[in-house]
């Protein structure tokens, strides 16, 4: 930046809006102390530069912009003589990051009056105590009140997770309750009748066949699971032909022996198997015996399945809340996705179709991985609720230059073009008084926006709704520390006057 020295007349800064109740003996230590610089079209500071200075315009044009991931979006442009920015909460000392929030240039040559950010602090501190006690108690008390919300925000989301997870957690576990139960019924069972079949010293040699039956039914239990599931009318036709064959045996109740043979994809010509290695005295007896033994391994399978889905639901709990993992990292944004979704399945319900469009070559990015995964899931969140838990969600990952595209669309009726503009907001909601705080999407904007350098986007039409956010590849230079990013995020970005 071109920088030249010009006069400072007090009677100048008097026709500004800003200065213009000041006594001459302030405007006069302003000239003193400060002074007027004439710059050259082009940068005056960058945003995230250390805040040094106080700047007023007093001719010319400037431009105020904001960074957003590789890009710089332009926020304000103006002519206005008087506006104001760069240091201007230097009065808050140590208590707020002291750097610039935004950066700032000029389209022609411009004039600033310019003062210290150390003497502008101590101005404000001496002049106007009153004003800046109010003005600290506002912008700090902005803060907490922020943080505070925040933190109700992520309780609410985390009840309504926990509800759901317990639901989703209870459903396995009662099953594999149950099965337990009736597997220990099932192998008292099996112990009896295979005693009353060894108890006959004639038929002792069909043991071995009978074992070998078994180890075939076992196998066959196993393939039967992983096979396509038959329709009903395919398994009623078959557990038809397996009870006429016990009923033609003489083995009575055989509709109770039919529908665990038919799951486990036995069929007649097993059952022959078994009359032929045994003889009409212990035929029933081996039936029973076969059928407990094959009761047994589908009660297995299902306490398996049971646990599998229990150590699932940990895991995508252990994921999405990440407790065990550092707060930034290097994160597989497939692998956030779908823990949210599976931490969310419950919420969801059956009314929602979930469809997956992950474009898996994509990389891993740096990040904050439980606070995106707080993002997904107010999104998701919004989209179920805007369906009312009817219709199809579909996320879809893709590159997007050098960002990474994470898009959310719902088949519900739309946002309204008026109220587009407003949908980040915060305590901006459409959802009924009670069911929302309106501080979901403020709070994704913010983590996207600020603490990321992303962007999320809005599309609405009725029946496409889409929100789309845009991801860094890699990290920016300033934010290699997680310290750093953190400290940007825990207070309100300071807002520049221009």
């Amino acid at each position: 930046m071109s920088v030249q020295k010009g006069s400072c007349s007090a009677a100048e800064l008097r026709s500004l809006f800003l200065f213009e109740k000041l006594t001459d003996e302030q405007l006069d230590w302003l000239c003193r102390e400060g002074g007027v610089e004439e710059v050259e079209a082009g940068p005056v500071y960058a945003e995230g530069d250390p805040a040094t200075c106080f700047y007023v315009l007093l001719e010319g044009t400037v431009v105020m912009s904001r960074r957003v991931g590789a890009d710089d979006v332009e926020v304000t442009r103006t002519s206005q003589k008087g506006v104001y920015a760069g240091a201007f909460q230097a009065y808050l000392g140590e208590r707020v990051p002291q750097v610039y929030s935004q950066s700032l240039r000029t389209t022609v040559p411009s004039r600033f009056f310019v003062l210290s950010a150390e003497l502008f602090a101590g101005m404000m501190q001496d002049w106007f105590p009153m004003a800046v006690h109010m003005l600290e108690g506002l912008f700090l008390g902005d803060r907490s009140t922020r943080q505070a919300v925040d933190r109700r925000e992520r309780l609410l989301a985390l009840g309504s997770l926990s509800a759901g997870l317990t639901h989703e957690l209870n459903n396995p576990a009662a099953a594999a309750l149950r099965a337990t139960s009736t597997l220990r019924e099932r192998v008292a069972g099996m112990r009896h009748k295979l005693g009353a079949i060894a108890a006959d010293p004639h038929r002792r040699a069909a043991i071995a066949s009978l074992v070998e039956l078994q180890e075939r039914a076992v196998e066959q239990a196993a393939k039967a699971i992983n096979a396509p599931p038959l329709s009903p009318v395919e398994t009623s036709d078959r557990e038809d032909a397996i009870a006429d064959w016990l009923d033609d045996h003489g083995v009575g109740g055989g509709w109770e022996l039919a529908a665990t043979f038919v799951q486990a994809g036995l069929d007649a010509d097993w059952l022959d198997q078994v009359a032929e290695a045994t003889d009409e005295a212990t035929l029933d007896g081996a039936l029973r015996w076969l059928n407990y033994t094959v009761e047994t391994e589908l009660l297995m399978n299902e306490i398996q399945d049971s646990t599998a889905r229990i150590s699932s639901l940990v895991g995508a709990a252990r994921q999405y809340s990440q407790l065990d993992r550092a707060p930034y990292q290097v994160v597989d944004v497939h692998e956030l996705l779908d823990s949210t979704l599976q931490m969310l399945a419950g919420k969801m319900g059956p009314g929602v179709h979930v469809v997956k469009e992950y474009d898996r070559t994509l990389p891993s990015i740096p990040g904050y991985p439980g606070e995106l995964n707080q993002v997904w899931t107010n999104l998701i969140d919004n989209a179920v609720s805007a369906m009312n838990k009817e219709g199809t969600l579909t996320v879809r990952t893709a590159a997007d230059r050098d960002h990474l595209l994470v898009e959310f669309r719902d088949t519900g009726p739309g946002v309204p073009p008026e109220i587009r503009e407003r949908v980040f907001e915060p305590f901006f909601t459409t959802k009924p008084v009670g069911e929302g705080t309106g501080l979901g999407l403020d709070i994704s904007w913010r983590i996207i926006v600020n603490k990321h350098h992303g962007d999320i986007q809005l599309e609405s039409v009725p029946g496409d709704t889409r929100f789309r956010v845009r991801l860094p590849l890699t990290a920016p230079s300033r934010e290699q520390e997680p310290e750093s990013a953190a400290s940007e995020t825990s207070a309100p970005e300071e807002e520049e006057s221009v």
